[in-house]
Order: C-alpha cells, then sequence, then structure tokens
C-alpha cells in the first residue's frame, strides 16, 4: 500500500469524529465534470462571451431565464451519474461510526445516493427544486422532462433549490457545518482547491488533531495539514477505508 495511504489508514483509525468537507473533485470520478471548466458562450443579447459563472448567477437567472435553463440542464445536472468509490467510502466511515458529516459544495446528491445520511449541502442541489411563486417542490424531472422555462401549474418559474452566484448560502446549512467542523478530532478536505469563498472559509473553524488533504493539484491549505495526497481521491478513500475493514 502506498506509504500515505497507510498513514491516512492511521488517522481513520485513531479518529472517532471525523467531518469530510469536498469539492467538484469528488465527483470527477462520476463522469461529472465541474461546470467552471466549460467553454464561455457568446450570447447574441450581451454582444460578448458570458463566462460559466456569470450565466449561472442570479442577475443572469433574472434577465435572461431561457438560456439560463438551456445552460443549466446541459451543464449542471447529470441524472445518470452515480456515486463513485470516494462517495461509497465515506458512506462506510458513517455507518462505522466514525464519520459524523459530509459538507460538500457539489449540488449532485450522489452522497444521499451512496448511502450517507448526514450530508449538508452548501450549494443546494440539482435534486430539489420549487415554484417561486407558490413554493411548491418538484423533482428534477421537472427541469429535465421541460424545455424552455419550466413553469408550475400556478405559473410561477420553477427554480432549481440551487445557490446561485450572487445569491447567499443558507444560514442553517452553514451553522450546521460549522458546528460540525468545530467539533471534529479529524477533518478530510477532498477534491478541492479551495478557492470558492465563503465555503472554503469553513476550514478556519477547525481545532482538531489531524488535518487531511486529498487533492490532485496543491490548495492553499497544504502547509497547514498533517497529511496531504496529490491523487485520485477515489481511489486513496477506497484503498484507505477497505484496510480498515
Amino acid at each position: 500500500m502506498n506509504p500515505l495511504i497507510t498513514q491516512l489508514k492511521t488517522v481513520l483509525e485513531r479518529s472517532n469524529r471525523i467531518v469530510f468537507f469536498g469539492g467538484a473533485g469528488v465527483s470527477t470520478a462520476s463522469n461529472i465534470p465541474d461546470f467552471r471548466s466549460a467553454t464561455g458562450l457568446f450570447n447574441q443579447k450581451y454582444h460578448r462571451t458570458l463566462s460559466p459563472e456569470e450565466m449561472v448567477s442570479r442577475s443572469f437567472y433574472e434577465q435572461d431565464p431561457e438560456d439560463f435553463f438551456a445552460f443549466y440542464r446541459d451543464k449542471l445536472v447529470y441524472p445518470e451519474a452515480q456515486p463513485n468509490d470516494c462517495h461509497k467510502a465515506l458512506a462506510k466511515l458513517e455507518k462505522m461510526g466514525k464519520l459524523k458529516a459530509v459538507v460538500t459544495q457539489n449540488i449532485d446528491g450522489l452522497h444521499q445516493k451512496a448511502g450517507s445520511e448526514t450530508v449538508y449541502e452548501l450549494h443546494g442541489s440539482v435534486l430539489r427544486n420549487y415554484c417561486e411563486r407558490c413554493h411548491r417542490f418538484y423533482g428534477v424531472e421537472a427541469i429535465l422532462e421541460t424545455s424552455g422555462v419550466p413553469r408550475c401549474e400556478c405559473g410561477g418559474i420553477i427554480k432549481p433549490d440551487v445557490v446561485l452566484y450572487e445569491e447567499s448560502l443558507d444560514d442553517t446549512v452553514i451553522s450546521k457545518s460549522v458546528a460540525a467542523i468545530a467539533s471534529a478530532d479529524t477533518l478530510i478536505i477532498g477534491g478541492t482547491s479551495l478557492v470558492v469563498y465563503p465555503a472554503a472559509g469553513l476550514i478556519h473553524y477547525f481545532h482538531g488533531r489531524d488535518l487531511v488533504l486529498i487533492n490532485k493539484s496543491v490548495t492553499s491549505a497544504d502547509s497547514e495539514a498533517t497529511l496531504v495526497i496529490h491523487d485520485d481521491i477515489a481511489t486513496v478513500m477506497r484503498e484507505a477505508v477497505d484496510a480498515l475493514e
């Protein structure tokens, strides 16, 4: 076994209050690309190329909902995606009683699909949608099985329960995430370069023993970690958790 994965196994063995904080890299092995890697699209109305971040902003949603939903359906919703080895390993850790929470920046719902129960979705979920007028909730079919701007029976727009750029994170989700991280003895950060704020700032609430960073590229927090693994997170988590059994 890779010596770094052996070190991670040791950390997992001595930990009883683990929290996992994950980003887009966690879903890569499930063939879900980071939407921010999408090519900017030329918009006729604005006569310029819009970035992916602009196209999933609150202002673009309000100003051009047709193009917003076209981009959203194409780049943010992957109904056929399945949990990968990282998702499954975290679900196992939770069943062992070691993992207390998953805090995720992802919106795909794959942690729950893998069996994790305590999941705090900082940016919401594509699986939940609601009417902005009457607040009726809809599944993902309301978006995928329609074209143009999806409408409720009352006539209101069905909005994805996803935090768009320019929108605030949910206070309750933030509070629960902070509480989980603050009480953890080990924080594992995986699949994120820690550049998206305010979510990335949550790690500053961690005061436990082991800070583990698993990411293919260097992050701004590498120097603060007790263990850094620059490798595929699905492989690393699967091998480390399997070694506990």
